[in-house]
């Protein structure tokens, strides 16, 4: 899939996932998960020499089956004018599955056809399956896009910033924070990174700054994607944040 595959760009939408783990200690584990999670993470116990809850402590908000999400940001490219607008807005809370419930509910209302996409950066290998492994756990029915077991490539509806700059080198990771740097892409500033929304949740109990964060981070997603395609990015005045 290339960037410029996607003949209308308003049936893209574009997304990112804040993430924690599910208690904020190893501690706080029940004796069954705890064991689960050493279990999970022994090889790399041994390899890193560090504890299961070291290894928690860093990793906990990582793994879908020990963490959850707690924002999901979104939004969508429309035409005006010559170039175009962008909306972004999330869902967010600590009731994960309402956050889960609500977005699939949009995705099943608005983007249930076959020419509709999702966007993120390394959305493949993170938001995405995130997404749908958390609304298995709550029991909530996968939406359309998200139901992809037995697909095959060319019919998934996942579009990947990431991959899109990797042109096929499969052990490329590039920071969407790098790529906007040496693309020149003008993105929102914040006062927090990736590492700090653990303790933003935990200790300063405030979803909303993370929200704030995850929402510019869906803007960087979506000027980084029309700089993939060869399109002038949105203008700042064209931006909405809701």
């Amino acid at each position: 899939m290339r960037a410029n595959d996607v003949k209308d760009i308003s049936k893209i939408l574009f997304l990112d996932i804040e993430t924690v783990a599910a208690v904020r200690a190893f501690s706080e584990l029940d004796e069954r998960s705890a064991k689960l999670f050493g279990d999970k993470t022994r090889f790399e116990q041994e390899r890193s020499g560090k504890t299961a809850e070291e290894i928690y402590g860093e990793r906990g908000g990582i793994l879908a089956e020990f963490g959850k999400i707690i924002c999901i940001g979104f939004g969508g490219l429309k035409k005006e004018g010559n170039g175009h607008a962008l909306r972004v807005t999330s869902y967010h809370g600590d009731d994960e599955r309402d956050v889960l419930q609500r977005f699939a509910d949009l995705l099943d209302k608005n983007y249930n056809t076959d020419d509709h996409w999702l966007c993120g950066h390394n959305g493949r290998e993170f938001d995405f399956p995130w997404i749908a492994r958390r609304c298995i756990v709550h029991g909530i029915k996968l939406p359309k896009l998200l139901d992809v077991g037995g697909l095959k490539p060319w019919e998934v509806g996942f579009l990947d910033t990431m991959n899109l700059w990797s042109f096929g080198d499969r052990k490329n990771f590039t920071s969407l924070a790098l790529l906007t740097h040496i693309l020149g892409i003008t993105t929102p500033k914040d006062d927090i990174s990736g590492a700090d929304v653990a303790r933003v949740y935990y200790e300063d109990k405030d979803l909303e700054r993370i929200a704030t964060y995850c929402k510019k981070d869906v803007v960087a997603t979506a000027q980084l994607y029309l700089r993939l395609r060869g399109e002038a990015v949105v203008k700042e005045e064209d931006v909405a944040l809701v």
